[in-house]
C-alpha cells in the first residue's frame, strides 16, 4: 500500500486516536501516531488534550487527522441522548477552539469535519450509507447549505463523493 504522502503528495502526517485499529491504519499509512493522556475513545475522552495536540502537530505536519470515537461508541450503545452530548462536547470543546485558534495564524489551514461512517442508535451497528462532511478552507466562498446532516450535504458544492474523491478535494490548494 502507498503511505498518504505518496498517494497525496504531502510531506509529514500524524494521527490522534484512541482507538487502536484507527493508529494501526494510521502506521500503515505512513502517519506518526501521536498519544494524548486521557483519550479514551468514550464520551469522557479528553477533547481538549486531543485539540491541543492537533494544533501543536499542525505547527509541523502538513496534514493532521484528529479520530474522536465518542459518538460512535453511543451510537453501538443505542443512547440518542449520549450521541447528541458527544457531538455537542465534539463541537465545543474540539473543533470551535481549533476553529478559533487557526484564524489566528497567518498560514492557512484547510479542516474538514466528518465521521467515518454512520452508526445510528436504532440499530446499534455500523451502515455504509453516505455521511456528511464539511470542508473549511479559508478564504473559499461557503456554498448555501445550513445544516450538518446527510440529507443537506448532498445539496451542497461537492454533492456525493465517490472513494478517494473526498481527499483529492480536501487536499486541492
Amino acid at each position: 500500500m502507498e503511505t498518504m504522502q505518496q498517494m497525496y503528495g504531502f510531506e509529514k502526517g500524524a494521527v490522534i486516536s484512541a482507538v487502536d485499529l484507527i493508529r494501526g491504519i494510521g502506521v500503515y499509512a505512513g502517519l506518526e501516531v501521536l498519544t494524548v493522556e486521557g483519550a479514551t475513545g468514550l464520551y469522557d475522552t479528553n477533547y481538549e488534550g486531543k485539540a491541543e495536540a492537533a494544533l501543536q502537530a499542525l505547527k509541523t505536519n502538513d496534514f493532521v487527522y484528529l479520530h474522536v470515537e465518542a459518538s460512535d461508541e453511543a451510537g453501538h450503545e443505542g443512547d440518542v441522548d449520549l450521541k447528541i452530548k458527544t457531538i455537542e462536547y465534539l463541537d465545543k470543546r474540539a473543533i470551535k477552539p481549533i476553529f478559533e485558534t487557526l484564524q489566528t495564524w497567518d498560514e492557512p489551514v484547510a479542516i474538514a469535519v466528518l465521521p467515518d461512517h454512520p452508526t445510528p442508535c436504532s440499530i446499534r451497528t455500523h451502515t455504509n450509507e453516505p455521511i456528511p462532511f464539511i470542508i473549511y478552507k479559508p478564504g473559499q466562498t461557503p456554498d448555501a447549505v445550513q445544516r450538518y446532516d446527510e440529507y443537506a450535504a448532498k445539496e451542497g458544492y461537492y454533492g456525493e463523493l465517490k472513494e478517494d474523491e473526498f481527499m483529492r478535494e480536501f487536499l486541492k490548494d
